[in-house]
């Protein structure tokens, strides 16, 4: 392999974390395959054409307003700063301890021995050190000033300790319920094959786009660049089980052994109760108006909406691989529904006023057993029940996902990546920038920009 193709394949797997342009990911994919003679069919070229016509590259301005990452949370850099200065045994650390939760927590128990502070104990009133306790502890030379700084800045480090775990916790569930397993995928799994790569980094490109302001429908991942792209696979070298991670259809499965399916079946049972720990701290902060689900104020929507899609993801995946490994047994007498998310307000209002109404879901979902009861084991709801609630409704239960997962799917013409404003479309990048910056559409009204 040339130092450039492994480059190239370096940069396509960095990018299943990311959140770039699909236009982009396929230049990308455009120069790996023209590094490799004869690995660019014309099919593959040509709808690979369609999307690299507007990738940054071939852009006159070469820029988009939106980042092209998944937010992620500020790290501990400067606590840790401050620990080694104002501890002995805390040396000096890189920036990227910062982002570890186990560098910090290890630096808070090493300057908690320093001060004879245990962790997890940082009551102010209860837990500090009164003056005879820091005589007898070896303290004495040390002030009650310095010693409460150095109490303070520990306590300050354990709370905003437990913010980062819970915010990784969120990020790692949002990328879920964007492109599934994509980001668990080791560098080997993936640049085994240079097809699969292109065709696993595409496609999750396309999953992660950002959900726009509308009622007519998001882009679905699957486009005619990502059928391209998995029509040219070669059966006999591809990487299914890479594949499976982001595209578990009965095509793709039916490619595994019976150990791989087992694996993917395994880390997704860990992900459904991980998430439904997430969906049911949510509901228990405050119910939601289940019947309808609009989001009224006091409602954490941007939390619940991406334990959702993370659920509904999941789930899907999980249906998939037990109907693959013949343990339809299983979905009889455990099948957990689908979850519906928040709707904004002026989102429903505007579904009214097209003559629309609520999601034919909705009532499947306020009449079922909460799913992360069943999951518990503390309610029960097989597919029979499943199935019977959505036909009482009106709503076929495979067809729209309720007792097995959409099987395949027909891809969707490609459409370029639109520049976003808190979902909606705006023409020019820079203006995108400009409208930002100045607070449209973000729900708390504009700011004229200075003359």
């Amino acid at each position: 392999m040339s130092p450039n193709t492994e480059q190239l394949l370096r940069e396509l797997h960095a990018s299943l974390g990311l959140r770039k342009r699909p236009e982009d990911v396929a230049q990308l994919i455009r120069d790996l395959f023209e590094a490799t003679p004869g690995a660019l069919d014309r099919p593959t070229g040509k709808a690979l054409d369609r999307a690299t016509r507007t990738s940054l590259r071939n852009l006159w301005h070469g820029y988009t307003s939106m980042m092209e990452d998944f937010a992620r949370p500020v790290g501990a850099q400067r606590q840790l700063a401050t620990s080694a200065g104002l501890f002995r045994a805390v040396p000096a650390l890189p920036e990227s301890c910062g982002d570890d939760p186990e560098r910090i927590e290890a630096v808070i128990r090493t300057a908690g021995e320093e001060i004879r502070k245990e962790y997890g104990h940082s009551d102010f009133h209860a837990d500090r050190l009164n003056r005879e306790q820091r005589a007898e502890a070896g303290l004495g030379e040390m002030s009650k000033r310095q010693y409460n700084k150095r109490f303070r800045l520990l306590r300050r480090m354990e709370a905003k300790l437990a913010r980062i775990i819970a915010e990784q916790r969120k990020r790692e569930i949002t990328m879920v319920g964007k492109s599934g397993l994509a980001t668990r995928l080791s560098y080997e799994e993936f640049a085994a094959d240079h097809g699969t790569a292109a065709f696993v980094a595409y496609l999750t490109a396309r999953a992660n786009l950002r959900s726009e302001f509308t009622v007519f429908g998001q882009q679905q991942p699957y486009d005619k660049v990502a059928a391209a792209l998995f029509d040219r696979l070669d059966p006999r070298t591809a990487g299914w089980f890479a594949i499976a991670h982001v595209h578990p259809t009965e095509q793709v499965l039916k490619q595994l052994t019976d150990e791989q399916r087992g694996l993917l079946l395994g880390r997704w049972h860990r992900i459904l109760l991980d998430v439904a720990e997430q969906l049911e701290a949510v509901w228990r902060r405050g119910p939601l108006e289940r019947t309808s689900m609009i989001v009224r104020h006091g409602d954490d929507s941007t939390t619940w909406n991406q334990a959702a899609r993370a659920w509904n993801q999941a789930r899907g995946h999980w249906l998939s691989l037990l109907r693959a490994m013949g343990a339809e047994d299983v979905v009889e007498r455990i099948c957990p529904g689908k979850v519906l998310m928040l709707v904004a307000a002026d989102v429903a209002a505007w579904h009214r006023s097209t003559g629309g109404g609520l999601h034919v879901d909705t009532a499947v979902w306020a009449e079922l057993p909460l799913p992360w009861e069943v999951l518990h084991g503390r309610e029960e709801c097989p597919e029979s029940l499943v199935a019977e609630v959505c036909r009482r409704h009106g709503v076929d239960p495979e067809r729209d996902g309720w007792t097995r997962a959409r099987g395949s799917v027909r891809p969707v013409p490609f459409r370029p990546t639109p520049e976003l404003v808190h979902g909606v479309t705006v023409a020019n990048p820079m203006l995108a920038t400009l409208l930002c910056s100045a607070g449209f559409f973000s729900g708390r009204g504009g700011k004229s920009p200075n003359p």
